[in-house]
């Protein structure tokens, strides 16, 4: 387990924007891997975006391409969640993963640290 602490959520209109950060520690493996998901009200989980070692390879939800952009500061250890053009559909809670060997899509089943969560809502 790693210890994740997310923040930089809150409330927009539609079309604006937020950066999401994730303070984390990670794991070492050849292709461990940070994630965000997100989980709306009276919904399952779903996820978001991830990136992959060793190159840092990003994989994203159709619903997010071209909106939402994930990046790693590695010096830092900072996962962040650049979020675009947002939209009332993007309200939910968002959680930050990590995993230790991660698979080339955004799957839930490979990550084993998981954040408290930085709640976003979009008004329309």
């Amino acid at each position: 387990q790693v210890q994740l602490v997310e923040s930089g959520g809150g409330s927009v209109e539609a079309g604006g924007s937020l950066k999401l950060s994730c303070a984390a520690a990670t794991y070492t493996g050849s292709r461990a891997c940070m994630g965000w998901f997100r989980q709306a009200p009276g919904k399952e989980r779903e996820g978001v975006a991830s990136i992959v070692a060793p190159y840092g390879t990003t994989y994203y939800a159709d619903s997010v391409k071209g909106r939402f952009t994930i990046s790693q500061d590695t010096a830092k250890n900072v996962l962040y969640l650049q979020m675009n053009n947002l939209k009332p559909e993007d309200t939910a809670m968002y959680y930050c993963a990590a995993g230790p060997s991660c698979r080339p899509v955004v799957f839930e089943g490979d990550f084993r640290s998981w954040g408290q969560g930085t709640q976003v809502a979009v008004s329309s």
